[in-house]
């Protein structure tokens, strides 16, 4: 791989290949379920890309991938099954057989029974007309994925409930949302498996201490807890629960119980097809060759720019803005899970891994930081994700929005050498293109299932372990010896520095 990228892939012209290759955007692009890829303005060739599709058979993805979808404990630090997959596999007599054949036909028969019952009641407060306000608490993976996916099929919510988000332990977050909320038209959702996240459950008090102070008396109707701790919730006065598995890691459990606010949002046939488009790619992921198989082509990119060209960040550009939230949604998908130094026997590896992930809609990021992307030092790959169909009926609109990410994708490969100094644009910025016909419960389901595949593969090409987080860990403990000190004022045993900040916090 040394050897190719040094022949052609540093000096790899993105203008030269298209001149050289008019095939080349059939030959770099290909449909996937509910999704088509552009991949042909990357800085990569047909050698390349296969000299990479080996470097994945080396690294025995699809071993690892199998393993993934037999239910092996692939989590291997905390000694856990990855079977986020099997909360979208669909209670059929085809995929019941399957999963038996896997020997998961027990898990299969409880996540439906627990979702038939989570769907009842999500149907039963849809119908509810005395609740008009749904306040989910949670803070990660129970609030970045079910935010983003309600944020982005608003178009498919009918009830005219109005759903809330607090995650940051920050009260001014609550406070900002329970200054529009009244007790007896509120219904709480706390997210938490453990029922003890320390963010979420100081929330969660504080909701319930409002509710009790502003006139609330039935808290069994107007809180119901996402958790597998059912005896923490019943002592908070929480009747309603509906828990999901040690084997549902946090960013990806929207697809569980965690789900309920997507739920209450599009209704039970909504989340179906939500968790039917994620099946598809799921599908197409484990069955697909690694030649078409998109989860793996993008994580070579990945490989590719990260490793080899060297580029330590990638930009996320959904332009539609009910994506807003996706870029912040990635980050936690991608950054959690690849974020780490050391490899799957705990060895540090000699290679960058995860990404700096960031971005904002478009066509606002061109307003903001495009500038950097056309003509700053640093070449910052770029993802841009559109959708083809509106779903409004404002004239001119969406063709120019369309316009725009058309223009910016052709802006940043062909770039403008006619003109030196401050107009120069030096072009050759690679990009990728992910279409979406229309912006549907399948659709979205599709899109972040191939998301969560491709973090999936990069980190098995990078030999780390995908799925465990304990980088989240130490300043949560940290900060759980700093706040009693916060009132005490004893600086015993802490730095200098944190102990200056921590008095001059104190000081009147």
């Amino acid at each position: 791989m040394h050897q190719q990228f040094e022949a052609q892939g540093r000096s790899f012209d993105l203008r030269q290949a298209f001149a050289a290759q008019p095939q080349r955007f059939a030959d770099f692009s290909q449909s996937a379920p509910h999704v088509f890829a552009d991949l042909s303005k990357n800085l990569i060739d047909t050698a390349t890309q296969q000299l990479l599709l080996e470097l994945a058979r080396e690294c025995r993805v699809e071993q690892h991938r199998d393993a993934m979808f037999a239910g092996e404990k692939i989590n291997h630090t905390e000694q856990r099954a990855v079977l986020h997959t099997l909360l979208r596999t669909p209670d059929t007599a085809a995929a019941a057989a399957q999963a038996k054949e896997r020997q998961l036909g027990a898990e299969l028969r409880d996540v439906h029974a627990t979702l038939n019952a989570m769907l009842a009641y999500a149907q039963q407060v849809r119908a509810d007309q005395a609740i008009t306000d749904v306040v989910n608490i949670g803070i990660g993976g129970s609030d970045l994925g079910p935010q983003m996916a309600v944020l982005a099929l608003d178009s498919f919510a009918t009830t005219g409930k109005r759903l809330h988000f607090v995650a940051n332990v920050d009260g001014h977050e609550l406070a900002a949302v329970l200054q529009r909320l009244r007790p007896e038209s509120t219904l709480f959702l706390i997210a938490s498996k453990t029922f003890t996240t320390i963010e979420t459950m100081t929330n969660a008090r504080s909701a319930k201490q409002w509710f009790e102070a502003n006139g609330g008396t039935d808290i069994a109707r107007h809180f119901a807890a996402l958790t597998t701790n059912v005896a923490a919730a019943n002592a908070f006065g929480i009747a309603t629960t509906f828990g999901f598995w040690d084997w549902v890691g946090g960013r990806y459990s929207m697809w569980s119980a965690i789900g309920l606010p997507i739920a209450i949002a599009i209704g039970a046939d909504g989340f179906r097809d939500f968790l039917a488009g994620a099946h598809a790619m799921d599908e197409h992921f484990r069955s697909t060759a690694l030649e078409q198989n998109l989860p793996v082509r993008l994580a070579l990119l990945d490989l590719w720019y990260r490793n080899f060209h060297g580029f330590s960040s990638r930009s996320i550009a959904p332009y539609h803005s009910a994506l807003r939230r996706l870029p912040a949604y990635l980050q936690q998908l991608e950054m959690e899970s690849n974020g780490k130094r050391v490899d799957g026997t705990g060895q540090a590896l000699p290679y960058g891994t995860s990404p700096v992930l960031w971005g904002e809609p478009g066509t606002n990021g061109q307003h903001a930081y495009f500038q950097m992307l056309h003509q700053g030092t640093d070449v910052v790959p770029l993802e841009f994700v559109a959708v083809k169909k509106a779903r409004h009926a404002l004239p001119g609109h969406h063709e120019l929005l369309l316009a725009n990410v058309l223009a910016q994708a052709q802006a940043l490969m062909v770039g403008k050498a006619d003109a030196g100094g401050h107009r120069h644009f030096p072009g050759n910025r690679p990009s990728t293109f992910l279409l979406l016909e229309d912006l549907t419960p399948a659709s979205l389901g599709a899109l972040i299932a191939l998301q969560e595949h491709r973090v999936f593969v990069s980190g098995a090409l990078w030999g780390i372990n995908s799925f465990d987080q304990w980088g989240v860990e130490l300043g949560k403990v940290l900060a759980v010896d700093i706040a009693p000190r916060l009132q005490s004022g004893d600086c015993t045993g802490l730095d200098a520095s944190t102990a200056g900040l921590l008095q001059r916090l104190r000081s009147a």
